[in-house]
């Protein structure tokens, strides 16, 4: 029966469209419902610039680390954190302008948060940002803020205005929000279907107790990973073994988290109220996040950004991205023959299942992540428990991070040095 609704519900999703290129999904859980009083923020970006890396910058008041487009050479993020422990991320939303702004003087967001970084440290300072940046603002957006004296909110942004959602005040602990803003009318709201699933999944964690103790790597994984499509009511992930025994693993490439235009997944792991900044963490997956890996990054005042993550101009093959946009051409993105949109499908053969000669896309990411863990969090938690100083914490973690390239490698060598039969169609 399953295999039915899959295949009735597919052709649904070609009539309805795309969803606009720059259609992030993201959460704020507030460190009042975490086991260490931790907030995370998460961020799924969507965007036409698939090239992306972390890189430091040093900010007028304070140094920061951020998702940037790999060509840029300052002056935008996309999410980052700084010294403060201040730290600000972005969803388009596409029902909040109702003026006559130009096109020309718009998508100012990345600007916008470059500058916030440089010289807001709490909520307050963010707040009184906006209320005295020039008019109009030339953004259309859905900010979300954390800082270290516990604060976490979101704040819709249009021109001339902005509406405060504190998470700390929500009922549940936690705000998903995708490409809409609930001060805007309904009937432009975008990004829905992705709301629906990943407020779902949030939602279900609370339920079964684990969203208190979920950490950056199972956000991405549970999220950023997910083929779960709550519209459609399926789950290809979950229901792996019907789907590839029974389709083709084809499927389009249509609200699900995790899409085409998907450039990254990053989670900003805060402290906790009066905590302290430097203990804050970035976890970066650069690329498709189904053949990406998550690469933790401190937030300090001088660069310790692993150098296979911050590329400039553009991602090599020596680089996360540059690695994950081959894998995800190879393996995911692969030529459909037969179909004349087959930019509109994605194959999730090897993303989901095993072949005689090799492992899952998604089992590797994890055989990765667990082996950076393994290396990383003991020195973390030696700094964080007072047992080394944050100078040598950082001189440790610069001589450990040389490794996370190659053990990205090593995981996916099966495919960097593929031996079975050619991939060339669905």
């Amino acid at each position: 029966m399953k295999r039915y609704m899959i295949f009735l519900a597919l052709p649904l999703l070609l009539l309805s469209g795309y969803d606009m290129a720059e259609a992030c999904t993201s959460v704020i859980i507030s460190g009042k419902i975490t086991a260490d009083g931790r907030p995370l923020m998460w961020k799924n970006r969507d965007t036409d610039v698939l090239d992306n890396s972390i890189r430091h910058f040093r900010g007028e008041k304070y140094s920061f680390v951020g998702l940037v487009n790999s060509v840029s050479d300052g002056g935008e993020v996309w999410i980052g954190a700084n010294t403060a422990g201040f730290a600000i991320m972005n969803t388009a939303s596409y029902c909040l302008k109702d003026d006559d702004v130009p096109a020309s003087e718009m998508d100012r967001e990345g600007v916008l948060m470059y500058r916030a970084l440089e010289i807001c440290a709490t909520l307050g300072d963010f707040e009184h940002f906006l209320d005295t940046l020039r008019r109009p603002m030339g953004v259309e957006a859905n900010f979300g803020c954390i800082d270290a004296s516990g604060g976490a909110a979101w704040y819709e942004t249009g021109n001339y205005t902005y509406l405060k959602r504190d998470v700390n005040e929500d009922e549940d602990g936690f705000i998903t929000v995708t490409n809409f803003s609930i001060s805007g009318p309904v009937s432009r709201w975008k990004g829905w279907e992705r709301f629906v699933t990943a407020d779902a999944v949030f939602r279900e964690m609370k339920m079964h107790g684990t969203l208190s103790s979920a950490g950056p790597l199972g956000i991405i994984d549970s999220l950023s990973r997910s083929y779960r499509h709550d519209i459609m009511g399926i789950d290809l992930v979950k229901d792996a073994g019907e789907f590839l025994s029974e389709t083709r693993a084809c499927v389009p490439d249509q609200d699900f988290i995790p899409r085409r235009s998907t450039s990254a997944a990053v989670v900003v792991h805060g402290v906790p109220a009066g905590g302290d900044p430097a203990e804050t963490l970035i976890w970066a997956a650069l690329g498709y996040p189904a053949v990406s890996v998550t690469v933790p990054i401190p937030v300090s005042e001088d660069n310790h950004v692993p150098a296979a993550l911050s590329s400039f101009p553009e991602s090599g093959m020596d680089s996360f991205c540059g690695l994950a946009r081959q894998l995800s051409s190879g393996y995911v993105f692969y030529p459909c023959n037969g179909i004349s949109s087959h930019d509109r499908y994605i194959g999730l053969r090897f993303v989901l299942g095993d072949t005689p000669y090799s492992t899952s896309t998604l089992a590797c990411c994890r055989i990765a992540e667990a082996a950076i863990k393994e290396k990383f969090m003991p020195l973390y938690e030696r700094f964080t428990e007072g047992v080394i100083s944050a100078e040598a914490y950082l001189r440790a973690y610069d001589r450990m991070s040389r490794d996370f390239f190659s053990i990205y490698e090593n995981a996916f060598r099966s495919y960097i040095h593929w031996k079975g039969p050619f991939v060339e169609s669905f």
